[in-house]
């Protein structure tokens, strides 16, 4: 029977639109809107099918930041949202650590809904039906050629995996829709329409059984590049499936520690490396760290160009493209806000992101090393000093040169005194830069000298940053002038998103770097200790120069140990080498890093520990993330002041102090007035460091990630609109009172509790 597709008049299907980048125009087509359409229309030729996947792009891609997807609450990124502020790479007590608010299904409604979001197509499930819809119509078509199909269905069964897997990460098993379902006729009665949730692992069984199908679809690499660059590939869907099975693989399901899952998860990831390399896929400037006063600008052109050229790999697995285009009529710009985001507002940026005390001073030392175990000593008053060269690419601090392509001058309103962006602040001629000379100087003052040692006060910000003051920003994935002559923004004050808004950077989801990680860990978790070590090396190779640096030897820091040591190792370079691009909240959740584990027996006593020594942190040698304060670095000159952001009040200005230019990362170790030894100097002299307060003043708000966290519950929207739904273990149940009985680690269907009122 031909069915007819209702889509609303708010959603537009691409054509190829999804894919949009700053430096190609294949994507730029003008956009259709289908009303209503039948399936006749839609699947009897390449280009409309075509279109119908592209629109499941467009609603299923993950974005820089948390509701970045216009179309699905799909969080992947390091954005400071409450994901990421629960880990150590943000400041600020988040949603799920604030011990007197504990969470409920109530509190969850509206918030961090991976499961219901609303009864429309931009749901979870809506999604699905879409994706359901395109898989059925694809296959029943009579005028698509079996290459067209598989390419098109391999890339809808990827995105249904993908889908699926945003949602088991969370809950465990949810409810297994392969069909769309049609409510209007009672689908078999209304039988079919009750759907309860599966297992865990029929859902990782169904998510991986899609994403083989996807990889034997869908071609390593595709022709055209530009123009179908950003689609997934046959690499895509096994690396995919490599990350689901290490999941499964992981303490949080695999409470025995059993073997058999690590061991499908090191198979299925050491696949996805073979499938990726045939495909053109690599470690992007592999042995190739470039002069190592470059301090790892190789390492961070990868954010930029993560396609490759002039023969360095392609990187990026699983990516989404932006356009730098502004405002279009027909919606057609998708801008990348992060580098707005992370630019101070001397910059005429939105104020920047504050790194934490605490990740700042867990980074490598530049012999690969931590700092206390390293051969150079680490002095936390000159925290920049010989670090790792991720750190320089990762932290911009005060006296760091931050280049880049504008000049706030020209965002300067007709009276010449304010930024266009930032009207009610004031910038006088002192303060406009030339981006190419750009100084992040984010060193404070005290009015009050005996608040320099009060954790719970600040001090006033040089170049009018004002109470933005935390001294180290986030750097990471910033399109440097220096390592881009090309920029992917618009540093421009017309439309409607002025300065960096309209940038087409893309952002990497997933890059062979993780992949490679992700194998590591499988690989150590299997006893192959070889095997995890030297991948370990590859990841350091392309940061670290043991030619140029007598004290890197030929291990790059790293040291071979028993299981648990390497499964630290893996984990301690996951941290450095993926921070703030979305992954360290999930590896805490994966591993229970935030109480070793404690607590799940009294949820069910099947649930408790058994493998790892009965606590995951105690096993990796790390401190639980319960109960500890992020802070804030702020480096503060002893000279008082009086109450003012203005230049005019810097004490050290005022007393003739002259800065340096500014540090050079592309010169780090010139010798002269940008080199690394003038500004060790300048901090000795006139700066002292202070570790501020991150996560408020109220001693009786612990950061308390709760034992029934790692699991989510239904939100009561969720349990109202389907009475059926078991509730998970460890949250109220709405629809069946008293708590949840659903099981995440049950793997025998007929052991789940099933609500069967509806058929009385």
């Amino acid at each position: 029977m031909k069915k007819n597709i209702y889509i609303t008049s708010a959603v537009c299907l691409l054509a190829g639109a999804t894919l949009l980048s700053s430096c190609s125009d294949e994507f730029l087509k003008e956009k259709k809107l289908y009303g209503k359409y039948s399936e006749t229309t839609v699947y009897s030729n390449y280009e409309t099918a075509q279109n119908r996947i592209d629109y499941l792009y467009w609603q299923l891609l993950p974005g820089t930041k948390e509701g970045d997807n216009m179309y699905a609450n799909i969080v992947s990124t390091g954005d400071d949202d409450d994901d990421a502020k629960t880990t150590e790479e943000y400041g600020g007590i988040s949603k799920w650590e604030d011990n007197t608010k504990p969470l409920d299904y109530q509190s969850l409604n509206g918030w961090n809904d991976h499961f219901y979001v609303e009864f429309k197509e931009n749901s979870p499930y809506g999604n699905i039906r879409n994706i359901n819809d395109a898989i059925e119509g694809i296959e029943a078509s009579a005028d698509l050629t079996e290459k067209q199909k598989n390419e098109l269905l391999g890339q809808a069964y990827f995105m249904r995996a993908w889908r699926y897997y945003t949602m088991v990460r969370w809950y465990g098993g949810v409810p297994i829709i392969k069909n769309v379902q049609d409510a209007l006729v009672g689908d078999g009665g209304g039988e079919n329409l009750i759907v309860p949730r599966s297992t865990t692992k029929e859902c990782i069984d169904f998510i991986c059984e899609d994403l083989d199908k996807a990889s034997a679809m869908l071609p390593k690499s595709w022709d055209q590049a530009s123009k179908n660059w950003g689609r997934v590939t046959s690499g895509t869907a096994a690396a995919l499936k490599g990350r689901v099975l290490l999941l499964f693989a992981s303490p949080i399901f695999n409470r025995s520690d059993n073997h058999e899952r690590w061991e499908a998860a090191y198979q299925a990831n050491k696949a996805a490396l073979d499938t990726l390399a045939m495909g053109g896929y690599g470690l992007a400037y592999e042995n190739n760290p470039g002069d190592e006063s470059t301090s790892g600008a190789n390492w961070a052109k990868i954010f930029l160009n993560p396609q490759g050229s002039d023969g360095v790999v392609n990187e990026a697995v699983f990516v989404t493209l932006y356009n730098n285009l502004q405002k279009q009529e027909d919606k057609s710009d998708k801008n990348n806000p992060w580098e707005q985001s992370i630019r101070p507002k001397t910059a005429a940026g939105d104020g920047g992101k504050a790194a934490t005390s605490e990740i700042v001073d867990l980074f490598p030392m530049a012999d690969g090393k931590k700092p206390g175990e390293s051969q150079y000593e680490y002095d936390p008053n000159l925290f920049f000093a010989n670090r790792d060269p991720r750190f320089y690419r990762t932290f911009a601090f005060p006296g760091v040169k931050w280049t880049y392509d504008g000049n706030t001058k020209d965002l300067l309103t007709d009276d010449k005194t304010t930024v266009f962006h930032y009207k009610n602040i004031d910038i006088t001629d002192n303060y406009p830069y030339n981006g190419s000379d750009y100084v992040l100087w984010s060193y404070t003052w005290y009015d009050n000298l005996e608040n320099t040692s009060n954790p719970a006060k600040s001090g006033w910000a040089a170049d009018a940053l004002g109470n933005r003051n935390f001294s180290v920003y986030v750097r990471k994935r910033s399109d440097d002038l220096e390592l881009n002559a090309n920029p992917l923004y618009k540093y421009t004050n017309e439309g409607e998103q002025p300065s960096f808004k309209h940038s087409g950077a893309p952002y990497i989801e997933m890059r062979y770097a993780e992949v490679l990680l992700n194998y590591a860990e499988a690989a150590a978790a299997t006893n192959r200790f070889d095997e995890a070590f030297n991948a370990l090396k590859r990841i350091r190779s392309r940061v670290y120069n043991p030619a140029s640096n007598p004290k890197i030897d030929a291990n790059y820091g790293l040291t071979l140990g028993d299981r648990a040591h390497m499964l630290a190792e893996v984990l301690y370079e996951r941290q450095i080498e993926l921070a703030y691009e979305g992954k360290r909240f999930e590896d805490m959740r994966r591993w229970m890093l935030f109480d070793g584990g404690e607590g799940q027996g009294a949820l069910k006593s099947s649930w408790a520990l058994t493998g790892f020594g009965g606590n995951t942190c105690t096993y990796l040698g790390v401190a639980p993330a319960n109960g500890h304060k992020n802070h804030y670095i702020e480096m503060f000159t002893n000279k008082k002041a009086a109450k003012s952001d203005d230049n005019g009040s810097d004490p050290l200005l005022k007393e003739g102090v002259t800065r340096p230019a500014g540090l050079n990362l592309m010169n780090r170790f010139a010798k002269g007035n940008n080199g690394e030894d003038v500004l060790e100097k300048f901090y000795t002299d006139y700066l002292t460091r202070k570790d501020r307060n991150a996560d408020g003043n109220n001693d009786a708000q612990v950061p308390t990630f709760q034992p029934y966290y790692y699991f989510l519950g239904l939100n009561y929207s969720a349990m109202y609109n389907n009475a059926t739904l078991m509730q998970t273990i460890g949250w109220d149940d709405y629809s069946h009172g008293g708590m949840g009985t659903y099981d995440p680690l049950e793997e025998d269907p007929s052991k789940l509790s099933v609500d069967n009122s509806y058929k009385k």
